[in-house]
């Protein structure tokens, strides 16, 4: 199976949506971004500049963050692919 080349763009349609996963953990954990922040021993600036592409979120702290929403990281990647289905 062939893939595409990568894209180093936080503009992709992929990365877009994992931006919207990302946010919509927060807002069904019900938590604020000065809250989310908070749990996560940043400021809201960092969760405000990750949620829109500014800041690049690695695996680690993906992981942490989905710690802080109350889910596993695994439901967070299916939902992500979810989102990728829908678009």
């Amino acid at each position: 199976m062939q893939l595409p080349p990568m894209q180093k763009s936080t503009f992709t349609r992929e990365y877009r949506a994992f931006l919207e996963t990302l946010k919509d953990g927060r807002l069904k954990a019900e938590l604020s971004q000065i809250e989310l922040a908070a749990k996560l021993a940043q400021s809201q600036s960092f969760v405000s500049k990750c949620e829109r592409g500014e800041t690049r979120v690695d695996i680690v702290q993906l992981r942490v963050f989905c710690r802080a929403f109350g889910i596993t990281l695994p439901a967070f990647v299916a939902q992500f692919e979810e989102r990728l289905k829908r678009k």
